[in-house]
């Protein structure tokens, strides 16, 4: 049914002329109205094709380029969809041309309001700013705010023929508040932003456009979807057949979170860039710019471009971290684990960078110049813990992340918030039970992913400690030793306590069941024993290496044949010997020259670090000695799956009494 009223052939081919197509990755040929593209063509919805839908994901999925622009479409289509199929489908709704059309709008303009990268704006950045005070603590700001306020000055500059009182309904439609709008339609709230249950148009869209853009497969049919709604006690409803792609469309938001949204190295460059921001606002004050939507117009993700492109002094700190994404040298996720929903505020409270950096200090302060524990400082001292390594352990070192990851209503099931008809009863709607769904539904429908980050990989270790130090206190017993807000509580009055606190640990030994081989090897539930490393892992990787210190300085003239043989610890740790490298006359004489393996005696090695590969060897990657009989650096570097090839194979013909043969070399 066409829902532009027409009287004569002459305006039907005005408005004919007036419609504009697309062709849509998602959706196909897609053809809009006028008032669509007059919203489409001003420099406040333009402005949406320098968002990036998924944030920073962008880096991790090269794929995932698509903009707000496109899916703000998309949504606008599948609304018009939606409420042209009720329209159909129920007259008596009484549907109008004018809801139509401001549905349509409001899918159209639902995310005016985002900032640069999408969420990582409205969902970290500006609550970073206002606990760092760029902002009033009292301002509660969403990107839907945000949104309502691009609209508002769009209609003002922009001649759009749209009367205030629709303004007003569309902008309660972005909401989902019907109580700005009572006297309106209650089901039309439901299309956009459905506050009831989640299952809207909008998240029809991402989740399709998401998926397709990482490359993967969706089984969601959103035109069956859309078929299968029906107004039913003015509440959109579902057919009870299609109850299992409701819960798959919960169930694929879920996993996109999971394993997309909150990616480890997503995370890792979204809290670079959020640092970089913060280091950067003393300067831009681009916080301020929510306020204004004449500055909002320029915010996009090009703020990086302009930070990187200045030459102001105030952004050299800024520049750094930007610089340092470039590089590929990214903050280190150090620890993570999961926890049930219910321990989230138990765990922001007590899990705090400062609480770690505290736990840290207490735990090293008796151990500082001692070795890590397992690793020789004879074999690489860069391991060993120094003073120094702890006193430069701050809090603004570290970072703690909570992510909270469900299938769009907390830790609800958002099936319990969804009806359903029968076909023999089309009017009536209830909600289905369990065994009317499935016997196979999860118990829990949130969690909370926890995360740590280092900035500086040379504390991995020492903060993990920390950090495992801290948590095991505060999921087994009231912190005593140990303030974790981040000071140490020798000699200070702990801060109050509430008896609630005492219960929600408790809770925490109720919701985990250790049996045999749980827990990894502290025997805890809430250590992560596949993240384990040695306390004074990251030392050796701080810095940079360049190519002198890989491969170490080339002989220059062949050393003494006299010299003495030096004794080297092979791969299975017995001590074999190996005569000094000489460089042979021609690689034609080093070919021709016999392998012959030395006996293994006992001994302490002083082989130099470089191409020789030595207790210390970089190139090998491990403490395996190159060969008896190799010809050294006069043939070039060798790899170390080669070397250790090598290896094996003469120890190989000492064990099986061919020694005196010699091995032909292989082809490289």
């Amino acid at each position: 049914m066409d829902v532009y009223p027409t009287t004569t052939p002459l305006q039907r081919m005005r408005k004919a002329d007036s419609m504009r197509a697309i062709c849509d990755n998602v959706h196909g040929y897609v053809t809009m109205g006028p008032h669509v593209w007059k919203v489409v063509d001003t420099k406040h919805f333009q402005r949406l094709r320098h968002i990036k839908q998924l944030g920073l994901s962008y880096y991790v999925w090269p794929g995932a380029s698509h903009n707000r622009f496109e899916h703000s479409l998309g949504v606008a289509y599948l609304a018009r969809q939606m409420v042209m199929h009720l329209k159909d489908a129920q007259p008596e709704l009484g549907i109008t041309d004018r809801d139509v059309k401001c549905v349509e709008l409001a899918g159209l303009c639902h995310d005016l309001g985002h900032g640069p990268w999408s969420h990582v704006w409205d969902g970290v950045y500006i609550p970073s700013a206002l606990r760092a005070g760029f902002l009033p603590k009292d301002r509660d700001w969403r990107h839907e705010d945000a949104s309502e306020m691009m609209f508002d000055d769009m209609m003002e500059q922009y001649d759009m023929d749209i009367p205030r009182q629709d303004v007003e309904f569309i902008k309660a439609l972005i909401a989902g508040d019907q109580d700005r709008c009572s006297d309106e339609k209650p089901f039309l709230f439901e299309i956009v932003s459905n506050k009831r249950n989640g299952i809207d148009v909008d998240k029809f869209d991402y989740i399709s456009r998401d998926t397709r853009a990482i490359g993967e497969n969706q089984n969601l049919s959103l035109t069956r979807l859309i078929n299968s709604a029906r107004v039913i006690e003015d509440q959109i409803c579902y057919h009870i057949k299609d109850a299992n792609q409701i819960y798959e469309l919960c169930y694929t938001r879920f996993s996109l979170h999971k394993r997309i949204y909150n990616h480890k190295t997503a995370k890792a460059i979204e809290n670079m860039i959020v640092d970089a921001m913060l280091a950067a606002e003393p300067y831009l004050k681009i916080a301020s710019y929510i306020n204004d939507p004449k500055k909002y117009l320029g915010l996009t993700d090009d703020i990086r471009t302009e930070i990187q492109r200045s030459q102001a002094p105030e952004l050299l700190e800024a520049q750094r971290i930007l610089e340092r994404i470039q590089n590929r040298d990214l903050y280190r996720c150090v620890e993570y684990k999961v926890f049930d929903w219910e321990h989230r505020e138990l765990l922001e409270e007590n899990i705090t960078a400062a609480g770690i950096v505290a736990a840290t200090k207490a735990e090293f302060s008796a151990r500082v110049g001692q070795p890590a524990p397992g690793i020789d400082p004879e074999i690489n001292e860069d391991d060993v813990i120094t003073p120094e390594d702890i006193e430069d352990l701050t809090p603004d070192k570290v970072i703690v992340t909570f992510s909270t990851m469900h299938y769009g209503m907390k830790d609800k099931n958002p099936l319990d918030f969804v009806k359903f008809y029968p076909k023999s009863r089309p009017d009536e709607c209830s909600h289905a039970q369990r065994g009317d769904l499935s016997l196979l539904m999860p118990k829990q429908f949130g969690e909370v992913l926890l995360r740590v980050y280092t900035k500086d990989i040379r504390f991995f270790g020492i903060v993990q400690s920390g950090y495992r130090t801290l948590l095991t206190r505060v999921t087994q017993s009231e912190p005593t030793s140990i303030d974790v807000q981040g000071s140490e509580s020798d000699g200070i009055p702990e801060r109050p306590r509430t008896p609630r606190t005492a219960s929600r640990v408790s809770s925490f030994n109720k919701s985990f069941s250790v049996e045999s081989g749980e827990g990894g090897e502290n025997g805890s539930p809430f250590l992560n024993q596949f993240t384990t490393v040695s306390k004074g892992y990251g030392k050796s990787l701080a810095h940079p290496t360049s190519p002198t210190k890989i491969f170490g300085p080339l002989p220059v003239s062949a050393p003494d044949s006299n010299l003495a043989l030096e004794p080297l610890e092979s791969e299975d740790h017995s001590m074999v010997t190996r005569p000094p490298l000489q460089a042979p006359a021609s690689p034609t004489a080093a070919k021709r020259e016999p392998k012959t393996p030395v006996p293994a005696r006992i001994g302490a090695g002083s082989t130099p670090r470089g191409i020789a590969g030595g207790v210390d060897s970089p190139v090998t990657g491990d403490d395996t000695a190159l060969p008896s009989g190799h010809p050294g650096p006069g043939r070039g570097l060798r790899s170390s799956k080669r070397l250790r090839e090598d290896g094996r194979d003469s120890k190989a013909k000492e064990l099986s009494g061919n020694s005196s043969t010699p091995s032909k070399r292989r082809k490289t």
